[in-house]
């Protein structure tokens, strides 16, 4: 039997809570006029919903949400976000989540951050939250990792860092070395194609190198809004960077609006096979369908 793997993210839930005139000091007050100027009117909470019922109804055995669930960080917002994670499934067990940079929007944050999706971010063997973690479901082993990091106002970009790199690569070479299918949760794209400036990963080399030493054989990401392919190189063969559509958007052409990635995988570790299809809403359309398989 396949696994059925599903991907979403950049969900972006609104409206905005409340918030205190102390709550938008320094960075969130440019993200809060950008959510009034436009942000607001761009993700759409009933086809969040909608997107959400129709992936549900593929009944993927498992739910990777790779980050940017809130907007500016606000106290209120991790309530919010809380409560959707829970409406995709089981923490940890059937759902899986990545921090983006939305979501570690300011320093203040980061131990709500931490302790609000602890249940989604523990590894199974410790069941100790935190990244990189490790959860291994029918020969599958999901890999998460924390590009989010606070920046300043306007920048978006994101890092792993050395630490988390080291663990990272050790637990990709004992996945590979059990046979293992390794699939790579992250946010920002890990590549230098990625974005543009002050929006990418900066420490997107040493992931490719940790790539072509021991490889993996799936990596998915958010971030862009958009589905994309690329591939690096690996021991094996060349691993598909996935990057996936926003789950909330409301605009655009078919592609750019609301949509997820079901992605079947059968095999184990590199000669596993993985086939890939985006699901979203067609251009004019209100209704969610199958618009295009992914080259990987």
């Amino acid at each position: 039997m396949a696994f059925l793997l599903a991907h979403l993210s950049d969900a972006h839930i609104g409206p905005l809570p409340p918030a205190r005139k102390r709550d938008l000091m320094g960075k969130r007050i440019t993200g809060y006029l950008n959510w009034k100027r436009g942000r607001s009117t761009a993700h759409d909470m009933d086809i969040l919903g909608g997107l959400v019922t129709d992936m549900q109804a593929q009944e993927p055995d498992h739910i990777a949400m790779t980050g940017d669930i809130m907007n500016i960080g606000l106290p209120g917002e991790f309530v919010l976000a809380d409560a959707w994670l829970r409406t995709l499934g089981e923490p940890g067990s059937a759902v899986s989540f990545v921090a983006g940079n939305h979501d570690a929007y300011t320093r203040r944050s980061l131990p709500t951050l931490a302790r609000t999706f602890a249940p989604w971010t523990a590894s199974d063997a410790t069941g100790v939250p935190g990244y990189p973690y490790l959860k291994e479901r029918g020969g599958v082993a999901l890999i998460g990792l924390c590009s989010g990091v606070p920046t300043a106002p306007f920048i978006a970009s994101g890092r792993l860092g050395l630490k988390q790199r080291s663990a990272f690569e050790a637990m990709l070479a004992d996945t590979g070395a059990r046979g293992l299918t390794r699939v790579v949760m992250i946010h920002h794209p890990p590549h230098m194609r990625g974005t543009s400036v002050g929006r990418g990963l900066t420490d997107e080399g040493a992931f490719a190198a940790i790539m072509k030493r021991t490889g993996a054989e799936l990596v998915i990401h958010g971030h862009n809004h958009k589905p994309s392919v690329i591939h690096l190189p690996t021991p094996h063969k060349p691993v598909p960077i996935v990057g996936v559509a926003s789950a909330s958007a409301l605009k655009g052409t078919t592609g750019r609006r609301a949509g997820y990635h079901l992605f079947s995988i059968e095999g184990d570790g590199h000669a596993a096979r993985i086939a890939g299809r985006v699901r979203g809403l067609p251009a004019g359309s209100q209704e969610f369908c199958d618009l295009a398989p992914l080259k990987l």
